[in-house]
């Protein structure tokens, strides 16, 4: 980009940005939507070989998915998200299985802990979404330690929530100078973030796969309790509503593979471990 490209360029305010994405989170009720997401959680813990009495911090961390499969694995997890109802949901699960957590309401961009705090930082879906991505990666690589793992489960671009990130953006623009939350889920954009201080990214394409009764319960479900889901319903009315329910109805369509009335549905994620310096 040219010295004169970058002048023109739209400044991003990072912090009205935030402001928008919290009250979108809080909308609905993801955790309806994230406990289907469990196995995720699983299977990055098992990516990042975690082990007894390691302290893990899980950031963005929902209703805490990998937060419990960590804290399974015998680790000393705290469990961080700015959404407060969230973390009172990953509270009330892991009380349920007996699990010793910490939680704590913190900013992904501005975590409240000490350099080099944590053997495993992770996120799950959730880091992804942070409006100023620089600084939300430094802060994943500041509070691990040195020779520490950070761990990550990112939508790729052309996934199926990639898409319907997209299919969003076409009704409601996405807010001048953000980049999209997909760049995570590609090896490009995680070498920008973090090659500088890893010694290592591994970076492999793995699938969750959407099961819900049909198409219409997916979306009933996403508009119901998937905060940006349910903000773009919001604000939309009569005819563009109803586009934006078709392109998304085209969406399912052309990626359900259950060949019956009910929703099958991959959607490619990258599932990163960072070796940090």
């Amino acid at each position: 980009m040219s010295a004169v490209d970058s002048a023109l360029a739209p400044v991003a305010d990072f912090t009205a940005v935030k402001v928008r994405q919290q009250a979108a989170w809080s909308t609905g009720n993801y955790a309806v939507v994230g406990t289907t997401l469990q196995i995720v959680g699983e299977t990055l813990c098992e990516a990042l070989d975690l082990r007894a009495g390691s302290r893990v911090l899980d950031v963005a961390a929902g209703n805490g998915n990998a937060t419990l499969a960590a804290a399974r694995r015998w680790c000393d997890v705290t469990s961080t998200d700015y959404v407060a109802s969230l973390l009172d949901s990953g509270r009330v699960r892991a009380q349920a299985e007996g699990l010793a957590v910490q939680f704590e309401q913190a900013d992904a961009e501005a975590l409240p802990y000490a350099d080099a705090s944590f053997d495993i930082v992770m996120s799950t879906f959730g880091v992804m979404f942070t409006p100023d991505q620089q600084k939300a990666a430094d802060e994943l690589v500041r509070v691990c330690k040195p020779g520490g793992r950070i761990g990550l489960a990112n939508w790729t671009p052309e996934s199926f929530i990639g898409q319907i990130f997209k299919t969003i953006g076409k009704y409601i623009p996405p807010p001048a100078g953000v980049k999209s939350p997909a760049l995570w889920g590609t090896k490009t954009r995680l070498e920008e973030l973090f090659g500088g201080n890893a010694r290592k990214i591994i970076a492999t394409s793995r699938d969750f796969t959407f099961r819900y009764r049909s198409a219409e319960h997916f979306i009933e479900v996403f508009r119901t309790f998937y905060g940006p889901m349910n903000k773009a319903f919001a604000a939309l009315e009569g005819e563009p509503q109803a586009a934006f329910l078709r392109d998304l109805m085209t969406l399912i369509e052309s990626r359900n593979r259950s060949n019956d009335a009910t929703l099958v549905l991959p959607s490619e994620y990258l599932e990163v471990v960072v070796e940090r310096r």
